[in-house]
């Protein structure tokens, strides 16, 4: 298979500088070729390190939650991001936000602009599920559950100190349906809550939702 060819096959997924290295292993000066690939408009770079196949070269793209996934790690799609995926919320989302355990960080990329927030362990590492968004792109992402709870303790200076604030955040500012909310697991939500940021306020997010 020739080098175009496993580009090709390839087109689907991120780019790594280690990958296109591997792709590259016969040739004496790889780095430069990988520039010579940028100018013929066979890839396109994102950021340092990392390219997607170019739209010359293939119809097929990768998903932008994958394309974030790759950006940061480790990280998962959460927040504003997955509550617009899951349809909890209405508004069209143009970020993909997720979370991370490094340093907070924001990328404005020819594909879009991706954010990353800071999460503390181990409450980072509770519902992140992998969903499968098109072929050979499986995705890490926030359950319903964990990106609500992320957005919230992500809002600055967002405390809710009964299940009447709890209801006008989650109701009348997100304009989450009740029916959604009645679907959420409370079960699994309780156990996060001891290793969670804002216990208070997600304690009564909870009470709020069992008593619809």
């Amino acid at each position: 298979m020739d080098l175009i060819q496993s580009i090709l096959s390839l087109s689907s997924q991120p780019l790594t500088h280690q990958l296109l290295r591997s792709l590259l292993k016969d040739y004496k000066r790889p780095n430069d070729k990988i520039h010579e690939l940028i100018s013929s408009g066979i890839i396109e770079p994102i950021k340092k390190g990392l390219y997607l196949p170019s739209t010359k070269l293939s119809e097929t793209r990768t998903e932008p939650f994958l394309l974030a996934n790759h950006m940061l790690g480790p990280s998962y799609v959460s927040f504003d991001s997955a509550l617009s995926y899951y349809g909890l919320i209405p508004e069209r989302v143009f970020e993909v936000s997720s979370a991370t355990i490094k340093a907070s960080r924001s990328f404005n990329t020819p594909t879009g602009a991706f954010s990353f927030t800071r999460m503390p362990l181990p409450y980072y590492s509770f519902g992140i599920h992998q969903v499968k968004l098109g072929e050979n792109q499986n995705v890490l992402i926030a359950s319903p559950e964990k990106a609500l709870f992320d957005k919230i303790v992500n809002t600055a200076g967002l405390k809710l100190r009964s299940k009447i604030a709890a209801s006008d955040y989650l109701i009348e500012n997100l304009r989450i349906d009740a029916d959604q909310l009645q679907q959420l697991g409370i079960k699994t939500m309780e156990t996060w809550l001891t290793d969670s940021p804002k216990r208070e306020s997600l304690a009564q997010v909870i009470k709020f939702i069992e008593e619809l």
